[in-house]
């Protein structure tokens, strides 16, 4: 970890508000407009249902970001990491089955990430039509909108191979002018009616539960819900930015959001019955509230801070696919590190496969109240499940009955919160539980894919390379079989007993015997440090079997070939191998053979004649394996594009299964039968 993140720094902090708190930052955009819609027009409003209102806001706020997210949930990080799957990496020994809301957790919030950007950034863009920018006037074409707002997710996404760092230290600034605006002109507003502060105290956010003023009862947390989806991600990005950081920008986020609704409190509740507003049902107080000449201002900075809105999400899920990688959730993907700072990473495939995802659903839903109305429903089931994972957690540092009693608390208020957004399923909110399935399908079949195979794995599937030293010594010295290669490498682990994969001595020794002079069975390993590589040789007291442990910052280019060729080039010059001289060769001196590289590929075609597997279990074992050849390919992970690479098909299990009731029935010899057959 850099120690940038370890300690509280004005560059850690701006580089904090420009990463973690767009999402919940632009939340004063849309979560008054929905209130209003709950109510159905502004005529309809009354002070008690704003101020209760604003009181929800103020201690959902309090209550789920702050203590649960803040204070409880940020004390659970996995080596600086946060997020669910950093949850579940901790607290996994104490049950099984706590994989499930894991992935459904996880699964929740990858999808919600595809519907994050969108709204914010069409609902930003939205706010430009027919204002005028200079000599330039915004269309009133929704088409436009749609246009543009592909155009600005396009760049987006496009950018973020530069690193989190790059982009937060551009995007800091913009939000303290952002959230320095929302707390200006909350206090403006709300100067003209100080009886809203009252919304501070918790009886106001009970009784508009209650009271006839809120025509659509515990629904109204629907609405409410939504300035509270960015804490999720908040979470996800602690390891990007630090915990520290986030401790002491989060007061200051939250002091100037609730300033705001405030000052939009004090404007609706001045105006509700005004003619020009008392019949609408659909208008953004936070425009109306600002004098004429700064709404301008006022839209400008909430397209920049709703661009950067999508960036919590999209860092976010960078970190929840590497660690759910690192948890054999989901298949391996090639993941680059833009910065000196491990946390923060890229994963291309991630970026566009969400840049996809995104846009369609821009354009499927084609504006942003239509996206709104689908927005948040996925994000409380995984609050939900992270209260689950949290309690197991608490348990191990609190005595039981505390642990139980905070997970009932918020589990309770979660609960709460996800049937009053039910609604939304069919305003749109399958769209993201539909993207959410489909995560969840492949996390499934890849985790249970692993763990059936590895039940069918017997010990025989593992063997000790010791006990094949005197083989392959005397495979090398065997002249009246031709030579394979110089130098024949392996890409395999080898755990610290010497244990290695049948299949790779399979590929050897049976399937046909390859002669070379030197074995290299290499095991990549990557460590903390950005541009670490050493590596280690193990002989196994033999002249020509060699064991290599390579360690490689996470950094470093994994161009195994490279790093190879220069290992076997110091091993000769200190004499521990022979020289390998060419007989031919373009350099001169060279003192190193050819290599080849043997890629195993698992051969999934014996699970159909398996008669051990059942059907659910072939379907597992398939879809795991049909999932690693689509993604990441060793050639490419390994960096040999450019080697001599062999990529063999090897059956899933090497052992066969004997049928007991197989019978020998004849036995023919020289054309007569068997003695036993007369």
């Amino acid at each position: 970890m850099n120690k940038q993140l370890e300690r509280v720094s004005f560059t850690g902090a701006l580089v904090t508000l420009g990463i973690v708190y767009g999402d919940i930052g632009t939340s004063p955009l849309y979560v008054m407009n929905a209130l209003i819609g709950d109510a159905g027009k502004m005529g309809n409003i009354s002070p008690d249902y704003v101020i209760g209102s604003i009181s929800l806001i103020f201690w959902t706020l309090m209550i789920i970001t702050t203590l649960k997210y803040v204070v409880i949930a940020m004390q659970a990080d996995n080596k600086r990491e946060g997020g669910i799957f950093a949850l579940y990496a901790l607290v996994r020994k104490n049950s099984k089955w706590l994989i499930w809301p894991t992935l459904i957790g996880g699964a929740a919030i990858l999808a919600d990430g595809t519907l994050t950007p969108a709204v914010t950034v069409t609902s930003a863009i939205e706010g430009l039509k027919k204002q005028h920018l200079g000599p330039v006037v915004f269309s009133n074409s929704q088409h436009n909108v749609l246009i543009i707002t592909t155009v600005v997710l396009l760049v987006l996404f496009m950018i973020q191979r530069f690193g989190t760092g790059v982009i937060g230290k551009s995007f800091g600034p913009v939000m303290i002018l952002w959230f320095g605006f929302l707390a200006v002109f909350g206090i403006v507003n709300l100067i003209n009616y100080p009886m809203i502060l009252k919304a501070i105290s918790p009886y106001y956010a009970i009784k508009i539960l209650f009271s006839p003023v809120n025509k659509v009862g515990i629904f109204i947390l629907g609405s409410i819900f939504l300035a509270t989806t960015g804490a999720e991600a908040l979470y996800s990005d602690m390891g990007h930015v630090g915990k520290k950081n986030i401790y002491v920008t989060w007061p200051l986020v939250y002091s100037t959001l609730f300033l705001n609704y405030l000052g939009q409190g004090a404007w609706i509740i001045r105006h509700a019955g005004d003619t020009a507003y008392r019949h609408l049902s659909n208008l953004n107080p936070f425009y109306e509230m600002l004098p004429g000449p700064w709404r301008l201002v006022g839209i400008l900075l909430a397209t920049l801070a709703a661009i950067i809105a999508s960036q919590a999400l999209i860092t976010g899920s960078y970190t929840l696919v590497d660690e759910a990688i690192g948890l054999k959730f989901l298949p391996r993907m090639v993941i680059r590190h833009p910065s000196n700072i491990k946390n923060q990473i890229y994963i291309a495939t991630v970026n566009w496969i969400l840049c996809i995802i995104t846009i369609s659903v821009v354009w499927f839903f084609g504006s942003s109240q239509k996206m709104e109305a689908a927005y948040g429903l996925a994000i409380t089931i995984t609050m939900l499940m992270t209260t689950v994972l949290l309690h197991e957690f608490l348990n191990k540092h609190l005595n039981k009955g505390t642990a139980l009693i905070i997970a009932l608390f918020f589990g309770f208020i979660e609960l709460i919160f996800l049937i009053s957004s039910l609604v939304k399923f069919i305003h749109g909110g399958y769209v993201t539980l539909t993207i959410m399935l489909g995560i969840l399908y492949i996390m499934w079949l890849w985790y249970f894919g692993n763990k059936r195979r590895e039940h069918y794995e017997k010990e025989s599937e593992y063997v000790s390379l010791l006990d094949y030293r005197d083989q392959l010594s005397k495979l090398s010295a065997d002249n009246t079989i031709p030579l394979f290669t110089t130098n024949l490498v392996y890409m395999t682990k080898i755990k610290g007993d010497y244990q290695i994969k049948r299949s790779t001595m399979y590929s050897i020794l049976d399937r046909q015997p390859k002669r070379a002079k030197v074995y290299w069975f290499v095991t990549v390993n990557e460590t903390n440090a950005p541009y670490e590589s050493n590596y280690t040789v193990d002989l196994l007291e033999t002249h020509n079997v060699v064991n290599i442990q390579l360690y490689l910052g996470f950094r470093k280019s994994q161009s195994v070939s490279i790093y190879l060729h220069q290992i076997v080039n110091h091993l000769v010059e200190q004499g521990i191998l022979e020289p390998q001289i060419p007989t031919y060769s373009t350099e001169r001196q060279r003192k190193v053979g050819d290599f080849k590289f043997v890629i195993i590929k698992e051969q999934p075609a014996d699970l159909i004649v398996s008669d051990q597997l059942s059907s659910l279990d072939r379907r597992l074992i398939g879809g795991r394996i049909y999932l690693q050849k689509i993604t990441a390919s060793p050639v490419s992970w390994y960096g040999l594009e450019f080697s001599n690479v062999i990529e063999e098909s090897s059956p899933l299990f090497i052992t066969q299964d004997r049928d007991q009731y197989l019978i020998q029935k004849k036995i023919y010899h020289r054309g007569s039968l068997s003695k036993t057959e007369k």
